[in-house]
């Protein structure tokens, strides 16, 4: 809406011309979605705990101490989530942008998934949610229909292509293999945010610094200057995707703010989901799928904990952790569980930094 303001009224108001300014509406929309959040946080939270008396189930073999402390606290906190960023975007985003659009798109549909499951949670009352295979096959759908529209918008030499980060002129042109490589990095990205979410703040800080990092990567990649001399493609528009990182940026931050231990809400599925299909989504825009992986390193290795315990159970009947995802394998060697969140914090941010060095050593 201020975009729109700028561009049509800045020759009567010159100070308009500020909202024409990426990292001005970038700013303005991390603090739009984070009062939103800390505003009608309380309220939200309310509405949700009075349409879930016995709050989010527990996993009957998780960690002992969950079902003692974790037990009646709501999950669905992804509304609130995306609540934020929509009202964000609608003030700051430029929304004749249709990265901004496939962006959004992505977040709302996946986040609605999201949401199914965990209503099949709480109505049921048990952990499973809806069918894993139908999860699966919709997000899959969703993800084809995702990379489709964004290929319209990409240039034709480089709509199918893989760059590898360290090496500048290392880029493969998959053709229409893309699509598979499309659908892992949306898929593999929302299932792990959804895998790492198991602890108190530990999934959102991650999302966070996710986002920040790549509204870095959208904002140069979108600027033809700064992309020559980093030697990355050149996104024409891609620029404007900062903006959308800021509003999740601002909408983590207050989230965390009723998600710190102890929680008084649980994002679920709903904000999991939608969180990683929107990073996902930003990655094939931007054409830094493996980049993604780097900074979200933490929600690749808790999804692998997850898979490499599988096969090895079925394989050998034995497990590798003392129990999958990642992080409750250190509750059951007796981490505290703030100790576990701050660390994987840590490791979130030594990964960004490093994701975000591949931009210059190239």
């Amino acid at each position: 809406m201020f975009n729109y303001l700028a561009t049509e009224y800045t020759i009567l108001f010159s100070y308009l011309n500020l909202f024409n300014y990426i990292t001005f509406r970038t700013g303005a929309a991390i603090l739009t979605s984070l009062f939103f959040s800390l505003i009608f946080g309380e309220l939200i939270i309310t509405k949700l705990s009075q349409i879930q008396p016995i709050g989010q189930p527990i996993r009957e073999d998780g960690p002992e101490n969950h079902i003692i402390k974790k037990s009646g606290t709501p999950t669905m906190g992804g509304v609130l989530i995306l609540s934020s960023i929509t009202i964000s975007i609608s003030l700051w985003a430029d929304l004749s942008n249709k990265f901004i659009w496939i962006c959004f798109f992505s977040s709302i549909i996946f986040g609605l998934i999201g949401f199914v499951d965990d209503y099949q949670k709480v109505k049921y009352r048990n952990h499973k949610g809806i069918k894993a295979s139908t999860r699966i096959i919709s997000q899959v759908f969703i993800s084809l229909i995702i990379i489709y529209f964004t290929q319209q918008l990409l240039s034709e030499n480089y709509k199918s292509s893989l760059s590898f980060p360290f090496f500048k002129d290392l880029i493969l042109n998959l053709g229409i293999f893309y699509y598979i490589v499309g659908v892992i990095v949306i898929v593999g990205s929302a299932n792990a945010v959804n895998l790492t979410d198991g602890l108190d703040g530990l999934a959102i800080v991650p999302v966070m610094i996710v986002a920040l990092s790549f509204a870095f990567i959208s904002y140069v990649s979108g600027n033809i200057i700064f992309s020559e001399y980093l030697q990355i493609l050149y996104i024409q528009n891609s620029g404007e995707l900062a903006v959308f990182c800021g509003a999740i940026v601002g909408a983590a931050l207050g989230f965390l703010w009723f998600n710190a231990p102890p929680a008084k809400v649980f994002m679920g599925d709903t904000g999991s989901l939608a969180m990683g299909g929107a990073l996902g989504s930003l990655a094939i825009i931007v054409k830094h799928e493996i980049v993604l992986a780097i900074i979200g390193g933490l929600f690749v290795l808790e999804t692998l904990s997850v898979i490499i315990q599988v096969l090895s159970f079925k394989l050998t009947g034995k497990r590798i952790f003392r129990m999958a995802p990642l992080h409750h394998h250190f509750e059951k060697k007796g981490w505290a569980e703030p100790t576990i969140v701050i660390r994987f914090w840590i490791i979130t941010i030594v990964l960004a930094l490093i994701g975000l060095a591949t931009l210059k050593i190239r």
